[in-house]
């Protein structure tokens, strides 16, 4: 146990809880394979654990947003980029825009080496945040958003 300035103490995760934490970011891994899953295991796993750990309940619930946000939406407006520099293409317009349409077709690798650092970083228990999701969701998971 830790003392937090506020005089809060905070529990280190258990081995169990690094692990599912650690599958929960992991999940994003499945989208390879399936294209969509990946939020669907980390809202699983979430669903299991929100009454028994903070600390997976929290990774869980970051991993299935950031995959919604990352892999869902950006790979929607990757497909609605291509589309658009298609048809553009036919007057030539579309071939300036298919430089923007790769730079968005990479945004769910990122989310997917993003991920992984978050695995890496759950497994070893620390308290791991998706940059502009973590805090939100923290805040609506403790009721202080």
């Amino acid at each position: 146990m830790e003392s937090l300035p506020n005089g809060e103490t905070l529990t280190l995760p258990t081995s169990e809880e690094r692990t599912w934490a650690m599958l929960a970011q992991l999940s994003v891994l499945t989208n390879l394979l399936t294209g969509f899953l990946g939020p669907v295991i980390a809202l699983i796993i979430y669903l299991v654990y929100k009454e028994r750990s903070r600390y997976v309940a929290y990774q869980s619930l970051q991993s299935f947003i950031f995959q919604l946000i990352w892999w869902v939406g950006a790979g929607a407006v990757a497909g609605i980029a291509w589309t658009i520099s298609g048809v553009l293409a036919v007057v030539c317009i579309g071939c300036c825009l298919m430089p923007f349409a790769l730079v968005v077709s990479l945004m769910p690798v990122a989310a997917l080496i993003y991920g992984v650092v978050g695995a890496v970083q759950c497994s070893q228990g620390n308290d791991f945040r998706y940059w502009l999701i973590g805090d939100w969701v923290r805040g609506t998971y403790t009721g202080k958003g």
